[in-house]
Parts: C-alpha cells; structure tokens; sequence
C-alpha cells in the first residue's frame, strides 16, 4: 500500500476566525465554501443539541443532521440545519418523541440518513434508546420521507434483523432498474457486527456475515484522537477498550460491490451486493465474495464518488482521505477543526460535505465529563468528481 501525503491545507479568512484556541466553532454562518479543489471549507457551524453523527444533502441544498439517542439528553434525533446554524427537529417535534407504545410511528436513535435518486430521504432507526440496552421492540426501522411535503411515506421494520445487542450505524439506498436495495451496518454493541440488505420492493431484510471477521471488532486496537487513546472511562477511574463491529459503509458506482469496515479496525473490505440480496445464498456464499482491500487507516463514515474513489474519514489525524481503485491512498486534508471527522455526503455539483461530531469527547469517554463544544462544523471540499 502507497500512501500520499497532498499538501496541508491553510486556513484563511473568515473560516480561520471563526475558532477559538480549543477549536471550537463560535459563529452561524461561516465562510462562503468556494475554494479551489482540495480546500476545505467551513460551511455552518450547527447548533445541534448533542453529537451529530450523520448528515445528507438534499438535490436543492437543505441539509439534515442525525444524533442518534446515547442518552436522554439527546432531545431529537433527527434534524434540518439552517444557514445561520439553526437545527429544529425533522419532520416534526412530535416524530422526535420516542413513544415505546407506538415503536413504528416515533423515531429513536438516528445515526444516519440518505437520499435515493428519486430525491426521497431514508432515515435508519436504531430502535435504540441509550448508546447500550436492548432495541425497543419494533422500533428498528427503515423510514422514507418525501421532503416536498416533509411526510413520512414508507416505513420498514427492521425488527427481524436486529439482536439485543445490535446497534444499527450506517445506511445506503441504491435505486436502479432490477434493483432496489438498501445496505445496513450493525456494528453491535459487543463488536459482534453484521451486514443488512433490504429488498425495498418486497421488504425483506436478511442479516449477513455475523461473526466473519470482516464485520467484527479487531481486538488490541489503539485509536488515539486528540492526543489522546480512546477507551470507555468511567467516573471511578476504570476504563476498558472501545469496541465497534462493522461501522462505515460505501456503494460503488455500479452497485456491485460495497465497500465496509468495522469502527476498530484498519483494514478495508468490499462485498459483492447480489450475493447479499440474494435468498438463495448462505452466509458462506456471501463470505465467499468478500475481499480483503487492505489497510485504510481507523476510520468512521466512507463515501464512494463516481470515479469508485472511497474518501475515508480519518479520525485519528482529523483528516480526510482518499483511496483510488488502485489500493493508493491520498490523505487530502487535515485540520484540528475537523474532530472526530464522521459522515460524508457527495452532491451532483461536485461537493464532498463532511460532519465533525466529537464523539470523542462524550461523557461516555471522559469519566462522565462532556467535552463537547457547540456547535458542530460542517465543512465542504470540491472534489474532481460526482456521488457513485
């Protein structure tokens, strides 16, 4: 594996300004992202309540955050952000409410959304209500919103695919003739992760390579962020080691092969999208079609762009990577704004948009203690090319 190192990116102007020495984001609206390819750019700086893990774009420009439900503070977990950094709960206050004796009208734990080409947004409900515990029965869902009218026009349940101790993560949706289909990462609580394909026509969701190291978490890994290694601390002092089973999730342009990895894990794999759809296929023929594409780095979100490029959220040097078809890896950009760098989104304009979510700095690894700063950046780089 070649790995390449572009050139570091500068901050100027307004972008620069508007942090202060811990890197915090202090102002709404922020610099015009117009930069040349390869500058990153800082769009809003979003005043979400808590970590916002996930984020989509919509054809004409709105954007939507997603924190999912770690704890009760988390007051909604789906959102729309404004240019001048306003979040309010999407589609409506009342759909934020988890409500356990309506599981599949009220949203729970969001980590992620997408658009499908037909410009309709896909939310993935974990059905989760703290970042640990059992998902709520029939809470795990699939949710499509047409965001013309902002109603909710499909829901799928999900409750046949997850364990006790799943923990849904990422989502892609892949709209094409002969093929509709959606891909699910649970990165499980135990690090014992999964794969999930849903055939969108009929609804049938199947769970895929439980227990193949490809899905697991890696033991003995060390992830440093901020300075700092990451691990589970508790307020008495003990600490223990983060565990995150398949995590990340990218298509590629064809739709043939997803690429995957686990949170605690360098190592990057793809997975041929028939043999996960198709019923027919025990898990030892899906195994038989993963392939090991080597090592990436530690990372969160992944996205393919059309050229079947996956850009890699590098948490670990607050950057952005790149790794072309041919196994070379390019790291783009780094910059000490960019903490605990999560999701992207590609726009058709040729825009690669990116959340910093400082997940690093819950409570959950500071011995109870929130480190996290409002509001949370939201950053944009051109690209030389469009979404896969």
């Amino acid at each position: 594996m070649t790995i390449r190192l572009a050139r570091r990116t500068l901050l100027t102007g307004t972008a620069a300004a508007t942090f202060a020495p811990a890197m915090a984001v202090h102002a709404g609206l922020a610099q015009p992202a117009t930069g040349p390819f390869g500058a990153l750019d800082l769009v809003v700086a979003a005043r979400a309540p808590t970590t916002p893990t996930g984020l989509t774009l919509s054809p004409v420009g709105r954007m939507f955050l997603f924190m999912p439900r770690f704890d009760e503070k988390t007051v909604f977990t789906a959102s729309e952000v404004f240019p001048d950094g306003r979040v309010e709960p999407y589609p409506s206050e009342a759909a934020n409410r988890p409500d356990p004796a309506r599981p599949a009208e009220t949203l729970f734990h969001v980590p992620n959304g997408v658009f499908d080409r037909t410009n309709r947004l896909w939310l993935l409900d974990a059905g989760l209500m703290a970042s640990s515990g059992e998902p709520v029965p029939n809470a795990a869902k699939l949710v499509c919103i047409d965001p013309a009218t902002n109603a909710i026009v499909r829901t799928i349940p999900l409750q046949s695919v997850v364990t006790q101790t799943s923990s849904l993560n990422d989502l892609r949706v892949d709209l094409r003739p002969g093929r509709e289909a959606a891909y699910i990462t649970d990165q499980g609580q135990t690090g014992e992760g999964a794969l999930i394909a849903v055939d969108l026509a009929s609804g049938r969701a199947v769970r895929r390579l439980v227990g193949h190291a490809s899905t697991r978490s890696v033991n003995g890994i060390l992830k440093i962020v901020e300075g700092r290694v990451l691990l589970k601390r508790e307020a008495d002092g003990t600490a223990s080691p983060i565990k995150g089973g398949a995590n990340g999730i990218a298509l590629s342009p064809d739709g043939a092969r997803l690429y995957y990895t686990p949170l605690m894990s360098r190592r990057l794999y793809a997975v041929e999208t028939a043999a996960l759809l198709d019923a027919d296929k025990d898990d030892a023929a899906v195994a038989a079609t993963v392939k090991d594409l080597g090592e990436k780095g530690l990372t969160g979100g992944l996205i393919a762009d059309s050229r079947d490029r996956i850009y890699l959220s590098l948490q670990e040097f607050n950057g952005i990577g790149r790794r072309e078809p041919d196994g070379r890896i390019e790291v783009l950009a780094t910059d000490p704004r960019l903490i605990w760098p999560d999701t992207f989104w590609i726009t058709g304009d040729g825009w690669l948009y990116l959340s910093s979510a400082q997940a690093n700095r819950r409570p959950e690894h500071n011995g109870g203690t929130d480190r996290q700063e409002p509001p949370y950046a939201i950053f944009r780089m051109r690209i030389d090319a469009g979404p896969a």
